[in-house]
């Protein structure tokens, strides 16, 4: 999983969304084991990790533009 992890870190955030949305469609099977989905669930949830920790890093990027015009960190 540790390859996949690496995979996912180099993708925008837009595909992992993508690869959330295929994810949840798996674990919407009503074949897919509970070993299945648990891994599933694990591969999910560190998607979304990687997701807000790269919007994170966004949000300190931006500027914001107070009262006065001048620029500040969000």
């Amino acid at each position: 999983m540790e390859r996949d992890e690496k995979k996912w870190e180099e993708q925008p955030v837009e595909v992992i969304f993508a690869g959330l949305e295929d994810v949840l469609a798996k674990l919407e099977q009503e074949d897919v084991s509970l070993e299945k989905s648990f891994a599933l669930y694990h591969q999910g949830m560190e998607m979304l990790r990687l997701c807000s920790e790269k919007i994170d890093a966004v949000e300190k990027q931006m500027l914001v533009l107070d009262e006065s015009g001048e620029r500040h960190e969000f």
